[in-house]
């Protein structure tokens, strides 16, 4: 049976992006132009779709304001889920209606419509009850490992492996028979939580066919903020052969230059002898000042950077202002995330929404900014910055 219908799971905050996920969920988040969430649904119809099905539940307002009742003319239903009970509660609140295979897929990772495809055409030549897709990964401690016998069958599914068997990376997409849901009903809840894995697991423990299939299509995961500029970087790479992506509704000035790849959106302003790029890339109504250089940078919606700036490997959130002669000094830099710190990542700052920069401030590599700051001029920043602080000097 031909699957044309995908349960998308999109209802979870993103706490490891904080503050950038405070007003919205980590599906939301900027990955060059568009958000995560509209790459999936992209790779998803690209792939054969014609029914959409999303789960939402954090900030599920963002979602639905942003897309509405259908995309690229195919329709999505929106199923609420109240509390983040787990990825297998997420998909046990979309189950259809009428039972018939589907794909089910994150929706904060970045897919492309290669690696769906392959999901679909190895799940549509069996018999196997579920179908998942893997990438080749070198270290999968952060995320699923999965062992593959010789003939695609999935020995084992595991959580964060710490052993040195030879995993592939889970990806996140799947196809499953209707059967899956029964086994998602009867598995026990861990904490609380019923996770989509562990259904798995109890499926090969009822010796149901798994089958996985090794794909090369994208599968790239924003864990952390820095993960933005990476996803950035690899789509303007794949853009570069084409011509330069800026709107024709965005006025640069003849004296500023553009080092590709940049991708600038609609109403932008580039002023005389800035300089933008390489891998730049800009949101809606974004202005950048006279003689500023902003490199290696996502610069969100509504921003505006002041003239004489210099940015570097810098994450803003909506509506952010940076006054007059700023520096962001770019990375390597310590950043702590939820009391770890990870060493010598490529982030110089995150500013996140509504950061107010009165001018002449620097910001030390690592720097990471709350929502609602406001830095006063000539200040030097550092660590961490809590939500709806002020900083003097």
């Amino acid at each position: 049976m031909t699957i044309d219908s995908a349960i998308v799971l999109a209802a979870g905050e993103g706490r490891r992006l904080r503050p950038l996920t405070k007003n919205r969920p980590k599906p939301m988040l900027p990955a060059a132009r568009k958000p995560i969430l509209e790459h999936v649904f992209d790779a998803l119809i690209d792939a054969g779709v014609t029914d959409l099905s999303v789960v939402v539940g954090y900030q599920r307002n963002r979602v639905q304001s942003h897309f509405g009742p259908t995309y690229r003319n195919v329709p999505i239903t929106y199923v609420v889920q109240d509390k983040q009970l787990g990825s297998g509660h997420a998909l046990e609140c979309a189950e259809p209606a009428n039972p018939e295979p589907v794909l089910v897929v994150y929706g904060d990772q970045l897919i492309d419509q290669k690696l769906v495809f392959d999901v679909l055409h190895e799940h549509q030549a069996g018999t196997a009850t579920a179908t998942l897709g893997v990438v080749r990964e070198a270290d999968v401690r952060d995320y699923g490992g999965v062992l593959l016998a010789e003939d695609h069958a999935v020995r084992d599914i595991v959580e964060n492996p710490a052993d040195d068997r030879n995993y592939a990376l889970n990806a996140g997409v799947y196809a499953f028979e209707p059967a899956m849901f029964d086994t998602v009903r009867t598995t026990d809840r861990r904490s609380g939580e019923l996770s989509l894995v562990d259904a798995l697991s109890n499926l090969l423990e009822e010796e149901a066919s798994i089958r996985g299939v090794a794909s090369n299509g994208t599968w790239i995961d924003a864990t952390y903020p820095w993960d933005l500029l990476e996803i950035a970087t690899d789509l303007l790479a794949d853009a570069s052969s084409t011509q330069p992506d800026i709107s024709p509704e965005s006025t640069i000035h003849e004296s500023a230059t553009i080092n590709e790849p940049v991708l600038v959106s609609q109403d932008c302003v580039i002023g005389p002898g800035a300089v933008v790029g390489p891998n730049v890339s800009l949101g809606e109504n974004v202005t950048i000042g006279s003689n500023t250089t902003v490199e290696q940078s996502v610069i969100d919606t509504d921003t505006r950077i002041e003239s004489g700036c210099t940015v570097l490997d810098c994450v803003t959130g909506h509506g952010t202002y940076i006054g007059p002669g700023t520096t962001v000094v770019g990375g390597p830099g310590d950043v702590e995330i939820d009391g770890q710190i990870h060493h010598n990542e490529r982030l110089g700052a995150v500013l996140a929404d509504r950061v107010h920069d009165k001018g002449g401030v620097t910001y030390r590599p690592g720097t990471i900014v709350g929502t609602d700051v406001v830095i006063h001029a000539g200040s030097t920043v550092g660590g961490t910055v809590e939500d709806d602080s002020e900083v003097y000097g």
